[in-house]
């Protein structure tokens, strides 16, 4: 009996087993099938893409969108933003920056700058960039953000230490931008950093507190220099386009009238000449039509005449009926 009692749940083990042994048969195969295709498909996002290691050594970058790769581990997939602009910030941090590399924690030392002349300012700026090359940008420097910081700051120092105090704080701020982002991208080509240098942007630049001052004095002076100039070029370019029309205006008007007195001068000595040929013609003719004809010009103009004839030895009783005459027709 203890015998029988003792073998029992050896053979329910068995029977357990040969019982899970189908459902096992079937089980595996699709685990297998599950974890093969969750490893070797992947997707890479609209602004990124993927940089595939195969036991770690470079092997291909793959586009955004559906991918596949070797399961199991085999090859792993680094993403990398390459259509997102990244930002630095250098002397300032803006507030909730998620980048660590963004800001430093060193702000005071990094803004503090001496120009050419050896004067002491503190400048601020900004750079903007991209990764344009994955495979660089991961694999060619240890740390590509901490170098490009470096890059940027030394030079940030270099190009302000090349011109004034006057310059860097007020009319040189586009020319030190433009010529930063020149030298800075030539560096990161040099060092093979994969990025793309977009912009440069001073922020904020000041002198020493001590003469700061003084400086906001000089900057006011200087704009209201600018905009009186500006208001001067205004009313110049008002007043002078006006009068040279005016001008314009006279010269042609004159033109007009001495064209106008040319024109009717030739016009009356033709007129002349040809009087003058039917004159030739017909003296006593033309000398009698000359003359009524400046009789009924002149005459009406006259007003108030009294004709009589030769023989007529009185004129005031003409006079007094002249005087009748208009009373009554008024």
């Amino acid at each position: 009996m203890s015998k029988q009692f003792g073998n029992r749940p050896d053979r329910d083990w068995r029977q357990d087993l040969e019982g899970i042994r189908p459902l096992l048969t079937w089980a595996i195969p699709i685990i297998l099938l599950l974890v093969l295709m969750y490893t070797s498909v992947y997707t890479v996002k609209a602004e990124s893409e993927g940089v595939v290691l195969r036991f770690g050594k470079y092997i291909d970058t793959a586009p955004s969108g559906l991918n596949f790769k070797l399961p199991f581990g085999i090859d792993r997939v680094l993403f990398v933003p390459v259509k997102r602009q990244l930002k630095q910030e250098f002397g300032f941090a803006t507030p909730g920056a998620t980048n660590s590399s963004q800001f430093s924690t060193n702000q005071e030392q990094e803004r503090s700058m001496v120009t050419g002349d050896l004067n002491a300012a503190t400048v601020e700026w900004i750079i903007q960039y991209r990764i344009r090359d994955p495979k660089k940008f991961l694999f060619q420097v240890r740390e590509p953000d901490g170098t490009l910081r470096d890059i940027s700051e030394s030079v940030m120092r270099t190009v302000v230490g090349d011109r004034t105090v006057d310059e860097v704080i007020t009319v040189g701020r586009q020319e030190i931008e433009s010529e930063a982002l020149a030298q800075m991208q030539t560096l990161v080509d040099k060092y093979e950093l994969g990025l793309s240098i977009d912009q440069v942007q001073l922020k904020n630049v000041n002198p020493p507190r001590l003469v700061q001052a003084s400086f906001n004095e000089v900057n006011q002076a200087q704009q209201q220099r600018e905009q009186l100039i500006n208001v001067a070029n205004g009313e110049y370019n008002r007043v002078v386009p006006r009068a040279r029309g005016e001008a314009e205006q006279k010269i042609e008007a004159a033109k007009g009238y001495a064209l106008k007195r040319v024109n009717e001068a030739e016009g009356d000595a033709a007129r002349f000449s040809a009087v003058f040929e039917q004159y030739q013609l017909a003296p006593e003719v033309t000398k009698r039509r000359i003359y009524l004809e400046t009789m009924q010009a002149v005459i009406p103009k006259l007003g108030r005449k009294i004709i009589i004839d030769e023989s007529a030895s009185q004129v005031l009783p003409l006079l007094q009926i002249n005087s009748d005459v208009q009373r009554i027709q008024r």
